[in-house]
């Protein structure tokens, strides 16, 4: 660990890329909705910049493990991912609809970056044994940009148009590109026996193979794809239910209010409830939420939203617990950004469902939502394994621990 950089930068740049990253989104919905004033068309322009996550992350997983200096793959990713972002408002009402889309689509390759990316290097920032502490830290970096990104994009689209929130997202990924390309050199030799395809099997294989993490992969995709559909429906229950297609992504400002607030509490009493039993619990928790939202009564629909953070805070931490418990170190990163990827791809079919749903029916996007975000938390108990305690023999005994230590 470099003597110049230590968990504050670390999470200082984690936190304004994250929040820069937050904020395209509601951004990038906000202008597709005034361009095009069509919440499926909007929600398709969402859709396609976070789709290609799932061959972005794998990749890019495989470059963080195997660089010497995981710290530029990083940076590029961010500059790539800032710059498409860039280009994407440039097209707005310009070109062809399908340009745009295909470009948000290349753009949401390095997607992974600002999630997974950035959580994959804490044991090179963080010390073993500092290690839990980091995480729960790194997580409430997601949540306080879940707070101030939707408010940013809502307070800057009202005041400066849509478009001007897209810059704003952009410019604040650029701030954390020094933070990023500064992160620790790589101690060692990295792993340079398969090639890039092999690695990014190897890195599926450990994830689908291993019960416990295929449990809270599978848990945490299913709970993001119904969280994909609350996004999409913002807009809409914004114009409909709160006065203003802006004021939506303030409900977004509510959930991340809610889940750093439930996060803080959850530092304080770790030891509460298993990090597995939170990742499931937390998927019940959004889908009563989402019933909530579907009434469409205004202090309903708030109430949902702050129902919804105190289930989606923790179960991000706890999802982080166990892929750090669970991953092997040479195929950490590969986990974090393939997790992360998985996760984006389910939000992006969430969102895209939602906003046709939602021109019909909102309430029956919700609803739909809801039914979602349930069948996530019935899905952690088909995969999940019937003892515990056998999670580091299990990876041993296929291979992951020990090849490369």
């Amino acid at each position: 660990m470099e003597r110049r950089y230590g968990l504050r930068v670390h999470l200082a740049g984690a936190t304004v890329a994250r929040i820069g990253d937050d904020m395209s989104g509601p951004a990038l919905l906000l202008a597709g909705f005034a361009v095009a004033g069509s919440a499926a068309e909007a929600s398709s322009l969402l859709a396609g910049l976070t789709v290609a996550a799932a061959v972005g992350g794998p990749v890019l997983g495989v470059l963080l493990d195997r660089a010497v200096r995981p710290g530029r793959v990083l940076a590029v990713a961010l500059a790539l991912y800032g710059a498409g972002l860039a280009v994407v408002l440039t097209g707005l009402g310009r070109w062809p609809v399908a340009v745009t889309l295909l470009i948000a689509v290349v753009t949401g390759l390095f997607g992974p970056a600002l999630a997974g990316g950035w959580t994959a290097q804490l044991p090179r920032v963080a010390p073993s044994q500092r290690l839990p502490r980091a995480t729960a830290l790194d997580a409430m970096t997601f949540s306080a940009a879940g707070l101030a990104g939707p408010a940013l994009a809502g307070g800057a689209a009202e005041l400066l148009g849509a478009p001007a929130a897209v810059v704003v997202s952009v410019v604040l990924i650029g701030l954390a590109l020094p933070a990023a390309w500064r992160l620790p050199t790589r101690a060692g030799t990295p792993p340079q026996a398969a090639p890039v395809a092999g690695a990014v099997v190897a890195g599926l294989r450990c994830i689908v193979r291993h019960r416990p993490l295929a449990a809270a992969t599978l848990v945490s995709v299913v709970s993001c794809t119904a969280e994909g559909m609350l996004v999409a429906c913002a807009p809409v229950l914004g114009e409909r239910v709160l006065g203003a297609a802006g004021h939506g992504t303030m409900l977004l400002s509510c959930v991340a209010v809610s889940a750093l607030a439930a996060n803080a509490a959850l530092a304080r009493f770790p030891a509460v409830l298993a990090p597995d039993t939170i990742v499931w619990a937390g998927a019940l928790v959004q889908a009563t939420a989402l019933a909530l939202a579907a009434t469409g009564h205004p202090a309903l629909v708030i109430a949902a939203a702050l129902v919804a953070g105190a289930g989606e805070g923790p179960q991000l931490t706890a999802l982080f617990a166990v892929r750090h418990r669970e991953a092997p170190d040479h195929l950490r990163g590969q986990i974090f950004t393939t997790g992360a990827s998985l996760k984006i791809t389910g939000f992006a079919v969430g969102a895209a469902v939602a906003g046709p749903l939602a021109s019909r029916s909102l309430s029956g996007a919700l609803v739909t939502a809801a039914g979602v975000s349930a069948l996530a938390a019935l899905a952690h108990f088909a995969v999940a394994p019937c003892r515990r305690g056998r999670s580091e023999a299990d990876l041993k005994e296929q291979g992951y621990i020990g090849r490369h230590e």
